[in-house]
């Protein structure tokens, strides 16, 4: 008979519950996060993964993938585990400082499977606009292209973020001859690979004391 099922008088501990769920491999666990998306979401991710559903590793090895991440100058970007003893909850070597408000800067990288480029660091507690994306095009995405690929054809992505999609920018993209993977469907960060590497770069930077260790990215990576 199946643990769930009621069975009068017959009562259970919670260590007996517990183990029985560890036998039927129920094991407790965070849930895993995923986007919210809208039925148009749907509809543009669908439509994205039909277009370049027969391309091979080949191909996008000729794609560089570009975004945008926040980093805290205070306290770490994640969670921090610590081991302690009993009654030691709040000892020093236990405790993780706070903020309300941490300074935040925003950086923009690129890679690609042959290798990643060089990052561009916006002044603290700016955001990326039209005009720092166009002149980090021009210093770090241009540059970037020719030293990975030369000649030789690639294909450039960025997601559909207002400072991306500006007609300054689509002119821009067009005059350079720099040709777009896409169209990018909305609310698809986990379609961009970029994401794993913001992650690794991020625990790497909480390991350190100094956050503007950021200026060297290839130290770190």
């Amino acid at each position: 008979m199946s643990l769930f099922q009621s069975r009068p008088g017959v009562s259970a501990s919670a260590r007996t519950v517990r183990r029985r769920l560890l036998e039927d491999g129920l094991v407790s666990r965070r849930a895993a996060k995923k986007p919210l998306l809208s039925k148009k979401n749907i509809r543009d991710r669908l439509i994205f993964c039909r277009k370049y559903s027969e391309w091979t590793a080949e191909d996008w090895g000729k794609v560089i993938f570009s975004d945008e991440a926040p980093f805290r100058l205070f306290g770490t970007s994640g969670k921090r585990l610590v081991r302690r003893r009993k009654g030691k909850r709040y000892h020093q070597s236990c405790v993780m400082p706070t903020v309300k408000h941490p300074d935040t800067i925003h950086v923009w990288g690129c890679f690609s499977s042959k290798g990643v480029g060089s990052l561009t660091i916006l002044p603290k507690n700016t955001a990326m606009n039209k005009e720092w994306y166009q002149n980090t095009l021009q210093q770090q995405l241009l540059p970037t292209t020719q030293q990975q690929f030369g000649e030789e054809q690639c294909i450039s992505q960025h997601d559909g973020a207002p400072c991306h999609k500006a007609k300054v920018i689509t002119k821009w993209l067009g005059d350079q001859n720099v040709e777009i993977l896409g169209p990018w469907p909305g609310n698809s960060p986990d379609l961009n690979p970029i994401e794993n590497l913001w992650s690794i770069l991020k625990r790497r930077v909480d390991k350190q004391k100094n956050p503007l260790i950021l200026t060297n990215s290839k130290k770190l990576l």
